[in-house]
């Protein structure tokens, strides 16, 4: 079996064709995501292409499947202009709807790509979110988790997360304890991605993420971007956001009434094959 590895900010991936997914999906993607027994990974993102566009299936590490990643997304938009398989610019189906994206080369196997990730979903019907009775939004919402109270604000890119907000980034045994509990947590009956947010200033946060499904990552796409959405919401910062991730920066656009737009950089680290049975 081909395959390819490509990382955003360190949030990797490996890309297999879907040809070559089997049926027993979720135990393949976890054997291959395994970074001890496998390749190693975040997630598989199962592509094909065909009459100019192109398509992807996420599996989380876990096995689970995903809506979309916005990694995940610029990853694979990266790789198909490497190889020749898709133009600058095209569309990529997913699971949470089309998503249009513009690659630059930027050296090497290094591209700079731009993904518009859509309209966010702030109704708590549709996040989705275990609120009644229902609301417009949720901002600051109080939760009891891991034996505190936690103010989340809720959003959704196509999958859902969460924001909390400190002065500053948590360090990783309150990351990784307090992320598995809200990713689990009974108000979020499709689990969630949770981010951890400081505001350091009105065009710049600093964030650590809890993917779920993966756990500790140190970049997302959809949670810079969900993380953006909801300090506008909460009103802790303006709509032209840095992203400042673990694992380097992304740049995120939400306009008054507009889409959302995202600009970061990914590379593609190496082709191979899959041996083992």
């Amino acid at each position: 079996m081909k395959l390819a590895k490509a990382h955003g900010l360190g949030n990797d991936f490996l890309l297999v064709e879907e040809s070559s997914c089997p049926s027993d999906a979720s135990r393949w993607a976890r054997r291959l995501c395994d970074r001890h027994a496998g390749v190693g990974a975040d997630g598989v993102v199962v592509y094909g292409v065909g009459a100019g566009s192109a398509r992807m299936r996420l599996i989380n590490a876990d096995g689970s499947d995903a809506e979309i990643s916005g990694n995940g997304l610029r990853c694979l938009a990266g790789y198909l202009v490497h190889t020749g398989l898709a133009s600058a610019a095209h569309v990529v189906a997913t699971a949470a709807g089309p998503r249009a994206v513009w690659v630059e080369p930027a050296g090497g196997t290094r591209f700079r790509v731009t993904a518009d990730l859509g309209s966010p979903i702030l109704d708590s019907r549709c996040i989705p979110v275990a609120l009644e009775p229902p609301a417009a939004c949720v901002v600051d919402h109080v939760l009891d988790v891991a034996g505190r109270s936690v103010a989340v604000t809720a959003t959704s890119l196509g999958n859902p997360h969460c924001a909390v907000f400190s002065e500053r980034p948590p360090l990783d045994d309150e990351l990784a304890r307090l992320g598995a509990a809200l990713e689990t947590h009974p108000f979020f009956p499709r689990r969630t991605n949770v981010e951890f947010v400081a505001v350091a200033g009105p065009g710049e946060l600093c964030v650590r993420f809890w993917e779920r499904g993966v756990g500790y990552t140190r970049a997302s796409g959809t949670g810079a971007a969900s993380a953006v959405v909801a300090s506008v919401l909460a009103g802790r910062s303006g709509r032209t956001v840095r992203v400042v991730c673990d694992g380097g920066v992304l740049e995120v656009d939400w306009p008054e009434g507009g889409t959302v737009r995202q600009v970061g950089d990914v590379e593609v680290v190496f082709e191979g094959e899959w041996v083992a049975r």
